[in-house]
């Protein structure tokens, strides 16, 4: 039996397709559900001519045909492929099969992979969660050609759509320049979401701040507990982040035959980008271990606080416990057995911790 998937997308293509079999953009219903009766998202397809976009929604079988016509960049985008699916498209665009297990192979490094006849992409998008201080990640691996990209996603949680609209607000202009294009929205759309994240981790960062130097919550579980998770996040970002200069950068050279001359300011700017995001999660990373830390200085010093004020109550309790002490001797002293003698005693323990406790207030310890 066929492949049920394969199949209706198929008919679909060829129920809605011109003579050539090919699905217009203009018969695409953009509305549509993008996922099948069984949950898995179907492969999203594009096809550019001169810098336009001509189709979309096109079964995949028509990518090659669409390849073997002149001034055409195709964009396929697959989610969690079974082996069989990106086969096909190994076979037709020549890709390795080096790349190929890497693009299905999960928690590969960000990296650039150069192969004769393609480049393979891998990269992390990132979404952070302020509710509970942990970052997501998303890999997309993307097979780069002279006149295709197709991307490999391994799960819904990368926003293809998102990429889509991205594409969309670029300078339409810069279409005319075709993969060079496509892989610059991808990679400013990536880099978009570090930058992101980076700047949601600084505004809960300084939050923590202000937990810190609270005198109600300074010393509060949930000061350590925060900067538990934070932490934890930088670290992972920036495992996503650093490598991903190296990535743009790579892309940049010229022996790579990739980025036209045009488009070179636009990946400059993208690099840019990471840089920024590369030295801000750095620097968030050491205000991190800083505030823990000071967390733990503050902690210290209160301790201290804590231990003078004992010391002083027991140095002020000591005095009058020493003069009770020494009058309970069975001797006879000035005053015994008359009532001055009492009223002289406790004149003279209400003296000397007065004089204690006046003492230990002028010098902060009470």
């Amino acid at each position: 039996m066929g492949d049920p998937e394969a199949d209706v997308t198929g008919r679909a293509g060829g129920a809605a397709g011109d003579a050539g079999g090919r699905v217009p953009a203009c018969c695409v219903d953009p509305n549509a559900d993008p996922t099948n009766r069984i949950g898995r998202a179907l492969p999203r397809t594009r096809v550019y001519r001169a810098g336009k976009l001509e189709a979309e929604g096109f079964p995949v079988a028509q990518v090659s045909e669409y390849l073997e016509e002149p001034d055409t960049v195709v964009w396929l985008d697959l989610c969690a492929p079974r082996p069989d699916e990106l086969s096909v498209i190994s076979e037709e665009l020549g890709l390795s099969s080096l790349a190929v297990e890497d693009a299905v192979s999960p928690r590969e490094r960000p990296k650039l992979d150069r192969y004769p006849s393609h480049l393979f992409l891998n990269a992390y998008a990132v979404v952070f969660d302020t509710e509970t201080g942990q970052l997501t990640t998303h890999e997309v691996g993307a097979f780069i050609t002279d006149r295709a990209l197709v991307t490999v996603r391994g799960d819904e949680g990368f926003d293809v759509d998102g990429l889509i609209a991205h594409w969309g607000e670029i300078d339409e202009d810069l279409a005319q320049f075709g993969v060079s294009y496509l892989v610059h929205g991808l990679l400013d759309f990536v880099v978009d979401q570090h930058f992101a994240a980076v700047q949601a981790l600084d505004g809960e960062i300084e939050q923590l701040e202000d937990m810190l130097f609270d005198e109600e919550d300074a010393q509060d579980v949930q000061v350590q507990r925060r900067s538990y998770e934070l932490r934890k996040s930088l670290v992972l970002l920036r495992r996503i982040v650093l490598p991903m200069r190296e990535v743009v950068n790579s892309i940049m050279r010229r022996d790579v035959h990739l980025v036209d001359a045009e488009m070179m300011p636009y990946y400059q700017d993208v690099y840019d980008h990471v840089l920024r995001a590369m030295e801000w999660t750095e620097s968030l990373r050491d205000l991190v271990t800083t505030i823990l830390e000071t967390n733990l200085t503050i902690q210290g010093n209160h301790l201290n606080l804590i231990m003078r004020r004992l010391t002083a109550w027991a140095a002020i309790i000591a005095v009058p416990t020493a003069i009770t002490g020494f009058y309970g001797q069975n001797v006879p002293y000035p005053g015994f057995g008359q009532e001055w003698g009492f009223l002289v005693s406790l004149a003279v323990l209400a003296g000397c911790a007065g004089f204690l406790y006046v003492a230990f207030k002028r010098r902060g310890w009470l």
